[in-house]
C-alpha cells in the first residue's frame, strides 16, 4: 500500500515526545493509527541517540504470550535498557488482560516514554482519564483530508480531484480496490465492525438492529438538526417500538466510537450553548455511501460534513450557530477567536447568495465571516464576507 507522511499528526507526536504523559492515538477504525506509530518510530530511529525502542503488536501471533498483564510487564521490564531513552509502543493494548494496571505502573515508574493505540471500544476519549488517571495526551486522528488525498493521487485539476474525493473519501484502505463496489464492501465492513466490536461487545447491546437503524438514520441526515426524540419517533412504528432513553444511549455510543461527531448549537447573541437539536456528521463521507448508497445526496449537507471534519482536523472547537430563527452552519473557535461559516453547494443564483449572507450579516461582532461553496472561481467578497471555493479552502491550511 502506498504511504504518505501525515505531517500534522507526526508534528503533534514530535511536540510531546519526552513529556511524561501517556500518549494515546484515537480515531475511527482504519484511519491509520498504527501506520502513524510506524512513521514516528522511524523518526525516532533517525533523530534520537542512545534510544531503546520496545514495540509490542498484540494483534500479532508472535506477541500472543503477552496478553496477560504480568507477562506484558515482565517482558517490558526485561527489555528496559538503563542509561538510554526508553520508548514503549503498544498496538491494540486492550488485548492484554489487565493492561490498565501495567500502563499505570509503568507511568509511575517514569522509565518509559509511552505510546498506545487500541480498539476504540477500550480507548474512548471519555474513558481515557478513568483508565489512566487523567495523565493522557490524546492525538485525535481522522481519515485523509483533501490535501492528503492529493498527495496520494497527485493531479493538477483540483476541481476534478475534489469531485472524486467527495465520492471516494479519505479511508485510504479503500483505495486498494479496483472497483467502487469492492471498495464500498470494505468500507461497509468498517462500519459493521465498529458496531459489533466497538459498541455491541463493549456496552453489551441487546438490540443491535435498532443500533443499525440509528446508524442509517444519521447517515441519511448528516447536516440536519437532530434530537433523540426525533430519532425515536422516526424509528417507532406499529410493529417496532423504541424510546428516547435507549436511542440516546445508542447515539452516545456511536459518537464515542468516532463514527459520528456531535456538534452542539451555540446561541450567538446570548453566548450560551444549547443542548437540544444537535447536528451529527460522519467521520468520512465514504462510510455514508457504503452504508446507505447515494440516495438523498444533498450536496449542501455533504459539503457541510467535509467542512465540519476539516475544522476538527485543524484543531477548532466547532458549534452550530443560532441567531434567533436564523442558523449559521459553523461557529469555529480557536484560541478565543471565532470564525462564522456558511457552507452550501451553488450560490450562483442571487436569491441563494442572499439567503446565505443574511445570517452572517446579522452577527454584530467583528470576527471573520465566510461562505464556503462550490464556486469553482477565485476568492471574492460581498459586504465584507469572504466567498471561497470549497476545494481551495480545503487546500488552504489557514
Amino acid at each position: 500500500m502506498k504511504l504518505i507522511e501525515r505531517t500534522s499528526y507526526l508534528d503533534q507526536l514530535k511536540t510531546v515526545m519526552g513529556t511524561p504523559d501517556i500518549k494515546v492515538i484515537t480515531g475511527v477504525r482504519r484511519s491509520g493509527k498504527s501506520k502513524l506509530m510506524d512513521a514516528f518510530i522511524e523518526h525516532i530511529e533517525k533523530t534520537v541517540e542512545d534510544k531503546n525502542i520496545i514495540r509490542v503488536k498484540l494483534n500479532l501471533k508472535k506477541f500472543e504470550f503477552l496478553k496477560n498483564g504480568d507477562s506484558l510487564y515482565k517482558f517490558i521490564d526485561e527489555n528496559y535498557v538503563e542509561g538510554t531513552t526508553n520508548f514503549l509502543f503498544i498496538d491494540e493494548v486492550q488485548l492484554c488482560d489487565g493492561f490498565e494496571r501495567v500502563i499505570n505502573s509503568l507511568y509511575e515508574e517514569e522509565r518509559f516514554d509511552i505510546y498506545l493505540t487500541g480498539s476504540n471500544a477500550f480507548l474512548l476519549s471519555s474513558d481515557l482519564a478513568t483508565l489512566f488517571g487523567g495523565r493522557v495526551f490524546e492525538i485525535s486522528m481522522f481519515p485523509f483530508s483533501f490535501s492528503e488525498y492529493l498527495q496520494y493521487f497527485p493531479q493538477s485539476d483540483t476541481n476534478a480531484a475534489f469531485d472524486d474525493f467527495v465520492v471516494q473519501g479519505g479511508m485510504a484502505g479503500s483505495y486498494l480496490y479496483k472497483n467502487q463496489a469492492d471498495a464500498r464492501k470494505y468500507l461497509n465492513g468498517i462500519v459493521r465492525t465498529t458496531i459489533t466490536k466497538d459498541i455491541v461487545k463493549k456496552f453489551k447491546i441487546e438490540n443491535e438492529p435498532l443500533l443499525n437503524m440509528i446508524v442509517d438514520f444519521l447517515m441519511d441526515n448528516v447536516g440536519s438538526k437532530t434530537s433523540v426524540r426525533n430519532i425515536a419517533n422516526s424509528l417507532t412504528s406499529n410493529t417496532y417500538k423504541t424510546n428516547d432513553k435507549t436511542c440516546g444511549a445508542y447515539l452516545d455510543y456511536l459518537c464515542k466510537s468516532f463514527l459520528f461527531y456531535p456538534f452542539t448549537r451555540y446561541d450567538v447573541k446570548g453566548k450560551r450553548y444549547l443542548e437540544s437539536d444537535k447536528k451529527y456528521y460522519v467521520a468520512d463521507l465514504s462510510l455514508r455511501y457504503a452504508t446507505i448508497g447515494t440516495k438523498n445526496a444533498d450536496y449542501g449537507h455533504l459539503y457541510e460534513n467535509i467542512v465540519a471534519i476539516e475544522l476538527l482536523r485543524r484543531g477548532y472547537e466547532v458549534y452550530v450557530g443560532q441567531l434567533g430563527e436564523r442558523e449559521i452552519d459553523f461557529v469555529a473557535i480557536k484560541e478565543g477567536a471565532k470564525t462564522y461559516i456558511q457552507v452550501c453547494d451553488d450560490i450562483s443564483r442571487e436569491e441563494t447568495l442572499k439567503r446565505e449572507v443574511a445570517p452572517l450579516l446579522s452577527v454584530r461582532d467583528a470576527y471573520p465571516k465566510m461562505i464556503i461553496a462550490r464556486t469553482k472561481h477565485p476568492e471574492s467578497q460581498v459586504e465584507g464576507i469572504k466567498i471561497i471555493d470549497i476545494a481551495k479552502w480545503l487546500l488552504n491550511s489557514q
